[in-house]
């Protein structure tokens, strides 16, 4: 499903058969101005789709944007502001709210935990654990926020997880069935495997065939034993459990890459507020 289309399918919940507030109240000839207003410190992040929203809703509505997605913003900064069909306006106001909120939302915790390892090789990734249907808009919203996304679905990247390893009977056993899957299927995907132990570390090593080992909630000295052992054969990515206060002291064993789910399943939306510029409404 498009951006357009998830767009149109929200407008769509929200408006049902119209915006009767809206249209009981204000001359269908009304015309308006309204501005986005930061009422929470953070980064900004879906002035794009807000854009889509809004133009969705009505084509003849205009937006001029003055803060850039991906910018740190302040109580009182204005992102934008829209003008157009006071109706119009109103109608798209909480759809393009919703989207923004939980995409700044995203976007300000991923920028707190990127901060957190500042100076340090290691990149953050998400996960994912994504709202069903908004994985797209919450992943670019960790781009924005300074991070970086891990696979998008099932389908662009093998990752062999636990469970994977148990029902195939070994890491061996997977990882030589991944090969010969994708050797049939005609597929060349990087693969990625979890280990749960040093064990399982070696028995990677030893097989081969990845191109990245996942370390989960490995303790600080087993990660570090990880790192080591691996050297440069492989990628590293540490996971599990790894929170704000804990990322550098992760960071610092030298791994290559940290995945945080809390980055889009964990987060608070950021306060917005779309508010109408009054002495600019005009009604003809």
């Amino acid at each position: 499903m498009t951006i357009d289309e998830i767009i149109t399918k929200a407008l769509r919940e929200d408006i049902g058969e119209g915006d009767h507030t809206s249209l009981s109240t204000i001359p269908a000839n009304a015309v308006g101005k309204a501005r986005l207003l930061v009422k929470e410190a953070g980064v900004l992040a879906g002035v794009d789709i807000a854009r889509k929203v809004f133009y969705q809703t009505d084509d003849r509505i205009v937006m001029e944007q003055f803060i850039q997605d991906g910018s740190r913003v302040k109580i009182g900064d204005v992102a934008f502001e829209v003008s157009g069909p006071s109706i119009a306006l109103l109608t798209a106001e909480r759809t393009a709210l919703n989207f923004m909120q939980r995409m700044s939302g995203i976007a300000t915790q991923t920028r707190l935990i990127v901060d957190a390892i500042e100076g340090l090789p290691t990149r953050i990734l998400d996960t994912r654990k994504t709202t069903p249907l908004l994985r797209e808009f919450e992943k670019t919203a960790v781009r924005l926020g300074g991070g970086y996304n891990h696979r998008f679905g099932l389908y662009d990247m093998i990752l062999i997880k636990d469970n994977h390893v148990d029902f195939a009977g070994g890491i061996a056993k997977a990882i030589t069935a991944c090969q010969e899957y994708m050797h049939h299927k005609g597929l060349h995907l990087a693969v990625e495997i979890e280990t749960r132990n040093l064990d399982e570390v070696n028995q990677v090593l030893e097989h081969g065939g990845v191109n990245r080992i996942m370390l989960d909630n490995f303790s600080f000295q087993m990660l570090r034993q990880a790192v080591n052992l691996i050297g440069s054969k492989y990628e590293t990515e540490a996971s599990g459990g790894i929170t704000l206060q804990t990322i550098r002291q992760y960071a610092e064993c030298g791994v290559d890459f940290i995945s945080v789910g809390a980055l889009t399943h964990h987060i608070n939306s950021l306060d917005l507020s779309l508010k109408a510029v009054k002495q600019l409404i005009e009604n003809s």
